[in-house]
């Protein structure tokens, strides 16, 4: 491992893991060699998958299948270049459970490999769960509602606080506490996170309102941008009912050439025209106010150019 990819590593994850990165080694498909029982050791040892299981304090929940696909592929090709590292399983003798690499053991599996290189190191639930999170947020793995979680439970479970748990993932104490703010959501806008439908910003943005589950879920529902969340939330807090300021808000904050855009439309149509932006695209909306105006509208869009 090159010295600054260690300096991006959290230093529990430095000092449990060490040089293990670096050691290139491929697993054959099949092997007879015996699961290796080295436990505090830095080798290399083949370990029959069968005998391994995940992490139970494993931060990630979700793994693409496509990225799955895509690394068993490699793995028949290559073989798993990269050792995991296990520790042995506390409630089951001659078993192990994941504390690095469940992504490569999940597709060391689909890939039909018998055995998978490993290294055995003797950690408590305290090692278990930080190197387990330091893992995935140092690769980006989590998502937002995950990467909360974990931090979380750290929190809650042994104690840490949010200074010394930023020390140890390598974030700041800022990232932590605004990361850690996302467990004020409800579970069906921690869900629209863990799914991507919105973005951190998006949640961030919501919790300023007084019940912020109806704006995550709005904002799903309409493509909103960052921006029209927070508008939304900042003309919530005048007490006004969530419909009538969602109707509202992407008539504000419109740049130039999108009322420019408005105008010359109207001017043309002689109807009012409302342009509404979102993440995933937007409307165009054309008002009327009579039978007449739509009559003539319709006739517009429908005559045949000569």
């Amino acid at each position: 491992m090159s010295p600054a990819k260690q300096s991006r590593l959290g230093k529990g994850l430095s000092a449990l893991i060490g040089e293990v990165e670096g050691v290139g080694l491929a697993a054959p498909e099949e092997s007879n060699t015996p699961a290796g029982s080295s436990s505090g050791g830095s080798s290399v040892d083949e370990f029959s998958v069968a005998d391994i299981r995940p992490n139970p304090a494993q931060p990630r929940r979700t793994f693409s299948e496509q990225e799955l696909d895509e690394l068993a592929a490699s793995i028949k090709q290559r073989g798993v270049l990269q050792p995991i590292l296990l520790r042995p399983d506390p409630d089951a003798p001659n078993q192990y459970q994941i504390v690095a690499g469940e992504r490569r053991w999940r597709a060391a599996q689909r890939a039909g490999l018998k055995t998978i290189p490993a290294v055995v190191r003797d950690m408590d639930e305290l090692q278990l769960l930080e190197v387990g999170i330091i893992e995935n947020v140092q690769r980006e793995d989590l998502n937002p509602i995950e990467e909360a979680e974990a931090y979380g439970a750290l929190i809650k479970r042994f104690g840490r606080t949010q200074e010394n748990l930023a020390e140890s993932v390598g974030k700041s104490r800022a990232h932590i506490a605004n990361t850690m703010r996302l467990l004020n959501l409800g579970e069906s806008a921690r869900e629209h996170l863990r799914q991507g439908r919105i973005s951190a910003g998006h949640a961030r943005a919501a919790l300023g309102a007084p019940d912020p589950d109806p704006v995550v879920d709005m904002a799903v529902a309409k493509s909103m941008s960052v921006r029209e969340v927070e508008a939304l939330v900042k003309r919530l807090k005048d007490g006004s009912a969530l419909d009538t300021v969602a109707n509202k808000v992407n008539q504000i904050d419109k740049d130039v050439d999108t009322e420019a855009l408005e105008s010359d439309l109207a001017r043309v149509l002689g109807l009012k025209v409302d342009i509404r932006q979102g993440a995933k695209g937007g409307e165009l909306r054309i008002k009327y106010g009579d039978l007449e105006q739509l009559d003539e509208l319709c006739r517009r869009l429908t005559a045949k150019r000569t």
